[in-house]
Parts: structure tokens; C-alpha cells; sequence
């Protein structure tokens, strides 16, 4: 079986338009998934599959039922745990010091997004810079300017005119520590 992770935007379960921890993990069930478990309450699903064609026919499928179910109508950005697991191995925050900043992120982005190589690497404001763009995601930390830090989904969605969802790199390493 291989896992994947799927990583929605904008869901927090038990919320407005957003399922319950059951019927976002039945959802997945029901859609062909061998096993499926939410990752805290941010809209993160780790479930399995046989194939990758699969997760993704059952990450689709399961995201219609959300839609009915509940009104759920943001996208999902699928992930491969192993392939996770390897960005957390490469250890990519180890020259950053913690206490300098106010979260270390990951956002995962649209298939179709490419983040033009004249992009800037920080936001006007300072408060989100870019430490690693990837094909498929991009690595930043945000700092704490007045009292709201740094959006860096805010960032990037502006930047590439699509949707995109971030997650603190904690959430990842964790996911990793416990499905990977």
C-alpha cells in the first residue's frame, strides 16, 4: 500500500462548510481508500492506496461526496508521505534559528502553479520570506510584524493567481514522524 497524504485548503473540521473528523475520513472510505485518518483538525487526510492513479482517483472522488455532504469546496493538494518524508529528511530549516522567526511553513501548490524565477523572495512587507521553491512547494517562515505574522499562502496565491494551502513544517514533520 502506498500513502498519501491530501492537504485542503481553507477546511478546519467541525467548521462552517467543513465536515466532521467521521465524515471526512468516511468520505475517503467510501471512495476506495484502504485506510484513512484525519491529521489534526487543519484538513489534513493521510490515507492508503495501491497506486498512485488510485490516490488520486479516490482523493477526487472523495472531495465530490465532501462537496455534497457539507459544501466543502476547496481544493486538495495530494502528496506521496514517502516523498514528504524525504523533504524532512533534508532537514531544509536547520540553518534557521527558531527564535528568530515565527513559524517555519510549507504551501503546496497548484499543479499548474510555476513561480517565475524573477519572483520575489520576500513579501513587501518583509513578514514572509522563500527559503527553498520547489516544482511542487515552496519552504518560507514567517515573521511577526505588529501583531499579525506573515501569510505566506497569502503571498504565493497573490504571486501565481491560484489556490495553494500551507501548513506550519511542524504539522509535516509530525505527519512523517507518525505515517512515514
Amino acid at each position: 500500500m502506498k500513502k498519501h497524504a491530501a492537504f485542503f485548503r481553507n477546511l478546519n473540521l467541525g467548521r462552517a462548510n467543513c465536515p466532521t473528523r467521521a465524515q471526512f475520513e468516511a468520505a475517503f472510505l467510501e471512495a476506495g481508500a484502504a485506510s484513512a485518518q484525519s491529521f489534526l483538525t487543519n484538513g489534513t487526510m493521510v490515507f492508503a492506496t495501491r497506486t498512485d492513479a488510485q490516490s488520486r482517483k479516490v482523493l477526487s472522488a472523495a472531495s465530490k461526496t465532501l462537496h455534497a455532504s457539507c459544501g466543502l469546496q476547496e481544493p486538495a493538494f495530494l502528496r506521496r508521505v514517502e516523498d514528504l518524508a524525504a523533504m524532512v529528511a533534508a532537514n531544509p530549516f536547520q540553518h534557521v534559528d527558531p527564535a528568530s522567526v515565527y513559524a517555519c511553513c510549507v504551501t503546496f501548490l497548484h499543479a499548474d502553479a510555476v513561480v517565475p524565477a524573477q519572483a520575489p523572495r520576500s513579501s513587501t512587507r518583509g513578514d514572509v520570506e522563500l527559503i527553498d521553491i520547489r516544482a511542487d512547494a515552496v519552504l518560507s517562515v514567517s515573521h511577526l510584524i505588529g501583531r499579525s505574522p506573515g501569510s505566506p499562502n497569502a503571498f504565493l496565491e497573490k504571486l501565481l493567481g491560484l489556490p495553494a494551502t500551507t501548513r506550519v513544517w511542524n504539522t509535516v514533520v509530525r505527519l512523517v514522524d507518525q505515517h512515514g
